[in-house]
């Protein structure tokens, strides 16, 4: 079904690999618009819990491949890499959340889903933009984080002037953006733009046990909304944002997922959350 992308569905666990692996992984437009398509159907897909992004081979993602960067530089626009493909248009992502979620990779932080990247090697420039919009990042010690704009003679883009600053401060985002200069998977940790950090032949089983233990132990209801409410707070001012909260909190006391909680708190064993049910 897909050309550059794998995709698989075990334990509850969707995972979608980039699978350029002679290029390190770097994306083209058709990489994009499987990606798009895997992550509605992990998204659609009642028995999936979690979604895991990762790259085959040496890398995560080096960014975007050459030969579309020169198809760009020549035509001096970014439409020109664009190509047409024969999938089924499925959009993935909540568009309730608004427009502000609709531009690049912004979208993933729409998907009513857990998604985490297993950075597995090199995590370029567009490449760090995608693992950025990721909802947790689990890094190899082999990881590398980089951008390379300014070296380029371009910008910071795909989104990295909004997310960075977000996740480690602006000063430690101007200093990755403007030096380009080489992350490693531990300084990666400590700056807060990974969360955790394995060995190399570790990482997709630890990454895969992160989302069993949300499979075992929480509502697939419940991961939705806080991660709606994270990022959609981001916008808010605390006023609007604790009115918010107080309206879902409100709505979720009426849940199945509420009743299950306590009963399986009551009688001491795993909950049996029903799938997720997005409407409520």
């Amino acid at each position: 079904m897909y050309e550059e992308i794998l995709y698989d569905v075990d334990e509850r666990i969707a995972t979608i690999t980039l699978n350029r692996p002679d290029k390190l992984n770097a994306v083209t437009d058709l990489t994009q618009q499987e990606m798009r398509h895997a992550m509605a159907t992990a998204e659609m897909d009642e028995d999936v819990v979690g979604i895991i992004l990762t790259g085959a081979g040496r890398g995560f993602c080096a960014g975007v491949d050459m030969g579309s960067l020169s198809q760009i530089q020549e035509a001096g626009e970014i439409s020109a890499m664009r190509v047409e493909t024969d999938l089924e248009r499925l959009e993935p992502g909540d568009k309730s959340m608004g427009p502000d979620f609709a531009s690049g990779y912004a979208y993933l932080l729409t998907v009513r889903k857990p998604i985490l990247a297993a950075v597995n090697g090199a995590c370029a420039g567009l490449g760090l933009s995608i693992a950025m919009f990721c909802d947790l990042r689990f890094a190899s010690e082999k990881a590398v984080f980089l951008t390379s704009f300014a070296q380029r003679g371009l910008v910071a883009e795909h989104g990295n002037s909004w997310i960075l600053p977000r996740l480690i401060g602006p000063s430690r985002a101007l200093d990755i953006l403007w030096s380009g200069r080489r992350v490693s998977g531990e300084e990666a940790v400590t700056l807060g733009i990974a969360n955790r950090v394995f060995p190399p032949d570790e990482l997709i089983a630890e990454t895969r046990a992160y989302i069993r233990s949300l499979v075992e132990t929480a509502s697939p209801t419940s991961l939705m909304h806080m991660k709606q409410m994270v990022y959609r707070h981001l916008m808010l001012d605390l006023g609007p944002a604790m009115k918010e909260i107080n309206a879902i909190q409100d709505r979720s006391v009426r849940w199945p997922d509420f009743q299950e909680g306590i009963a399986s708190f009551v009688e001491r064993r795993p909950p049996r959350f029903p799938p997720l049910h997005p409407d409520d």
